[in-house]
Parts: C-alpha cells; structure tokens; sequence
C-alpha cells in the first residue's frame, strides 16, 4: 500500500475582488520570463512557476513512471512551452494544460527518482502575483516507490464511484434541495465596505436550509459548511453523493459599471451544454455523470446521447423551477431585476440530471441590496419566498410527471 505525504493544498487570504458579474475573475496566468525547471547542486532538482495571482495548488508524485504532479486552479499558459521551461537533465519532459473543468494540471517526467523536500507558494501582497517553489532532492527508487501515490481530498475530487447516491423519483418522498454558497475560502466572490460575498450568502444559506428543513417537505444539503474552499466539480459531485432533485447555488454579485440590482436567476446556456457533455464525456472516472447509472464502461459517445437524453428532461425543469423563484419573490415583494431570468455557461450548472440553477439574490454594488442582504427580516422573508416557489414547483413537478405515466 502506497503512503502518500507530498501534497499541499493552499488557501490563499489575498485575491482581487471581482470586476465583472462572471464566473472567474480573470484566470491566474505564467510570467515565463521568471519560470523555469533546472536542475540544482548535490543532484536536486527545482522547479519555479511566476504566476500573475495565487491559486489553490497541491503537489504529489507517481511512479511508473516516475513524475512530479502539480494541480492548480485553472491556469492561462498562453505563450509557455516546454522548450523554455525546462532545463535540467534530472527531468525528461514538461506537460500542462486543463485535465477537468476549471481546473489545470502541470506533469514534469523524472529522469531519476527525486522527492518534494520543500514546497512553498509566496505572494506579493500588493500585486498578488505569486511564485511556487519546489525543490526535489535524490533519493532511491524504493522510497520514490513508497512515498508515491495520487492523493484523494474532496475538495478537489470525485466521490468513489460506492458513495453516489442511487436515483431519486420525482413527487416521492422529502424534496432533497441542495444548497450551494458561492466561493468559500481562497476565493471570497464580491467584496465592498469591508464585507465579502462569500460570508453573507453562506449566512443566508444557512438560514434558508433552516427554513426548508422546519417546513418538513425538504431534506437539505450544503455545499460547504464553513469558509472553505470547494471546487466547482465537487459542488456538483456532492449533489449527486445526496441525491438531489434540486441544485440552488447562491450568489450576491457586484458590478464595476451599470446599477444592476434585485435577483436574477442564471441557467445553463444551450451551448454550455453541448460544451458540457463533451468534456463529462471525456472523464476515466465517470461514476457520478448520472446518478443512479455507472458511465465508466460504456465509451464517449453512448455516455453524451446518455447525457443529451437526460438533459431534455432537465431543461424544462429547470427553466421551471427559475420562473416558479421569480414568482414567488415578486409575490413576497422581494426586489427582482427588471431582466430576472438570464442563461450563462456556470460550471455548477452542467449536471445533466439535475434541475439546477444560479440564484443572485442581490447585487452587493447596489446599496440597496447591500443593505437587505445584512438585514435578518429580509434574509427571512426572501428564504420563505424561495420556500413557498420550491413547494409550488414540487407539485407542479409532480403532476407533470403524472402526465408523464399516462
């Protein structure tokens, strides 16, 4: 059995705002100028990455063959080559680009059995920028072996394919609502005056899954619990462990330009879903794409009609779901934008089985909404909003599916 002890995982405190209502603010991107793999004195080697901004990273190795591993939040490698990163003759050959949506990948092939004995990321707190540091020292191909693995952490992740939870029937049966905080962590979403998107939307959230649960017709999952950070991935990963018939995620965004304000409801563009088939399709580990159906043996193309299938059911139901909100929060006079249902290619949004949308409750650049989403009386009303839209949409769901059967 493989032990496992050369990963890291790194929160980062200091992250620009974001500029625009998107879903990154803007991908962290290589300064080759100040990059490079070489090799160092008493038969190391090391390997420095200059980026324009911190990610979450974290650094294992492999064996047969032999190779360093590194996985970052998404990463621009727009002019980077192998040919000038690499320059050492401890390490063979230099891989990278995207390996899962919203996440990059960095594989440096080992001449010789080298391990991690330093690994630091560094970032300049006036511009962000940072640089990531590793340096690998010989040691013999036994311990290489022993100390080699690919770590498992759920915050990066898929679920083993034993934890997906079998299908669920639609009508039967508690609602299982799945509640997604947006950001979390290393990524705090908005921020104006002191205050940051990520902790007033998991604050609502909780109280929204208090006021779901205390009905009796939900059973609630979180997303995150805490001010952590989960990947886009494994947020939808988690709804299909619970077995969700719905997946919520919550959102408070701010604008540089414009008066945006009232929520706004997103759902997946047509487009993204194709997009989205593609590279689900594309995954070896593809237990999780349906709930309740195991991918992995079948090829791309029977898992994207599989998916393409799923999706026409979805779809309606979703777009559904985002008038039943509206509705409900007009009728509890919840401010609601003038355009209140809008589409977009969030990645959170692409679960091909589950009725999913991206709920903005407010915009944090309008002071207004600002001012609501601190207040408690407000958090309460619009939760009992989205309360009573969820119950009308679960009977109308159900009667649909009635019609299905005849």
């Amino acid at each position: 059995m493989r032990s496992i002890i050369w990963v890291v995982m790194v929160l980062l405190a200091v992250m620009p705002a974001r500029l625009q209502a998107q879903e990154l603010s803007g991908l962290a991107r290589v300064d080759v100028g100040y990059s490079q793999i070489r090799d160092t004195w008493g038969g190391g080697l090391s390997v420095e990455l200059a980026l324009t901004q911190g990610v979450p990273y974290r650094v294992y190795t492999l064996d047969q063959p032999r190779r360093l591993v590194m996985d970052f939040r998404e990463i621009d490698w727009t002019n980077v080559s192998s040919e000038v990163l690499l320059n050492a003759n401890r390490a063979s050959d230099v891989r990278f680009g995207a390996f899962r949506p919203g996440w990059s990948r960095m594989v440096i092939d080992l001449a010789e059995p080298l391990l991690p004995d330093a690994i630091e990321m560094q970032i300049d707190p006036a511009t962000s920028k940072a640089r990531l540091s590793v340096s690998l020292s010989e040691t013999s191909a036994q311990d290489f072996a022993a100390r080699s693995g690919a770590p498992y952490d759920p915050r990066w992740d898929l679920p083993p394919p034993a934890e997906v939870a079998k299908a669920q029937k639609r009508g039967d049966g508690p609602l299982v609502v799945v509640l997604d905080p947006g950001h979390g962590g290393i990524d705090p979403g908005a921020e104006r005056d002191g205050l940051k998107e990520k902790h007033l939307i998991l604050k609502f959230a909780k109280e929204l899954k208090e006021v779901l649960v205390r009905s009796g017709r939900f059973d609630v999952v979180l997303t995150r619990e805490d001010d952590s950070f989960v990947s886009l991935e494994r947020r939808i990963a988690i709804a299909h462990e619970a077995g969700a018939h719905v997946f919520i995620s919550l959102h408070a965004d701010a604008l540089s330009e414009g008066n945006a304000h009232g929520a706004t409801v997103h759902l997946l563009r047509d487009s993204a879903s194709d997009e989205a088939s593609q590279q689900l399709a594309e995954r070896h580990d593809r237990d999780d794409i349906l709930s309740g159906v195991d991918l992995s043996g079948q090829d791309d193309v029977v898992a994207g009609i599989l998916m393409d299938l799923a999706r026409q059911e979805t779809k309606p139901r979703s777009e559904q779901l985002a008038q039943s909100l509206v509705q409900g929060l007009r009728a509890a006079r919840t401010p609601v934008n003038n355009k209140p249902i809008r589409y977009a290619s969030f990645s959170v949004l692409k679960s091909a089985d589950i009725p999913s949308i991206l709920l903005e409750i407010g915009f944090m650049s309008s002071e207004r909404d600002l001012k609501n989403l601190q207040d408690k009386n407000w958090r309460l009303n619009t939760s009992v909003a989205i309360r009573d839209a969820l119950r009308a949409w679960m009977d109308a769901d159900a009667n649909l599916r009635e019609l299905v059967r005849r």
